[in-house]
């Protein structure tokens, strides 16, 4: 078993030599925090792709790249003279103990429900401690979109902005496309965008009132059209067409047989 305090010491080493002004790499020397925050959020995204696979030995590995760019971040930033890993880990380590309270502390042990309301509670102090006030404060803006959208719907929710059920959220989606379809009569770009921003916004809002997350949602449904497309294009590489050659009518007839084949249906059950 390696020790997890050596490893940690050998890696952050790694980090000062990479960013050494004699002897570092070129690139690593070049970089700063806004030019390595893609890469961070790259590699999260690839954590959560190794889980959803149930890679373990890609976990392992993903975890380690986003591991890296926590070191990467605290470097630039000890550099600087404003914090250091260690202030991270012990930032991390204090604010876990502060929010457990009923494991570290002296509160008795609670109900998930009632443990959750109790995190929330301790992050609203934290919020109110950096001066960010409101229901919104803290949602950070560079979070996925449809992310973002949830997060803020469900901050709003707790004070009692909120729609009553899934039910009632479908309508205002039916109002919303009703708005689309006006506007694309006249297909002004900035009110175009408008109306499908309400439109995405509130299918955020749908996917919370159901209890799904909604990023989660639609990368299982771009995954599912990548494997349906492609598999139409098998389907046509074997004819000896491609998807060009065999034009919308031929992809559109595949793109069925596939989904067919996926539900187990035959023809006449479609």
């Amino acid at each position: 078993m390696l020790d997890a305090e050596t490893e940690t010491t050998r890696l952050l080493g790694i980090m000062a030599r990479l960013r050494a002004p004699v002897g570092g790499c070129p690139w690593d020397l070049a970089q700063n925090f806004a030019t390595i925050a893609p890469y961070t959020i790259e590699e999260a995204y690839e954590v959560a792709d190794a889980i959803a696979a149930g890679d373990m030995v890609a976990l392992r590995d993903e975890l380690g790249d986003l591991l890296f760019q926590v070191v990467y971040h605290a470097r630039l930033a000890q550099e600087a003279g404003v914090f250091s890993y260690a202030d991270v880990a012990a930032n991390i380590a204090d604010k876990m103990v502060r929010r457990h309270p009923h494991v570290f502390g002296d509160a008795a042990a609670r109900a998930a429900a009632g443990q959750s309301a109790a995190w929330e509670a301790q992050k609203a102090q934290e919020r109110a401690a950096r001066r960010q006030h409101g229901a919104l404060a803290g949602v950070p803006v560079g979070l996925p979109a449809l992310t973002r959208a949830e997060k803020l719907t469900r901050r709003a929710a707790r004070v009692g902005f909120d729609w009553a059920d899934a039910a009632e959220v479908l309508d205002k989606l039916d109002e919303e496309v009703a708005e689309l379809r006006a506007e694309m009569a006249g297909a002004d770009p900035n009110r175009l965008e408008d109306e499908l921003g309400d439109m995405l916004f509130v299918m955020a809002n749908l996917a919370r009132k159901l209890k799904l997350d909604p990023e989660t949602c639609l990368r299982r449904a771009n995954d599912k059209f990548s494997r349906r497309f492609a598999a139409v294009e098998q389907a046509l590489a074997a004819r000896g067409l491609t998807p060009a050659d065999a034009g919308l009518d031929a992809m559109e007839a595949e793109w069925h047989a596939v989904k067919r084949r996926e539900r187990g249906l035959t023809a006449t059950e479609v």
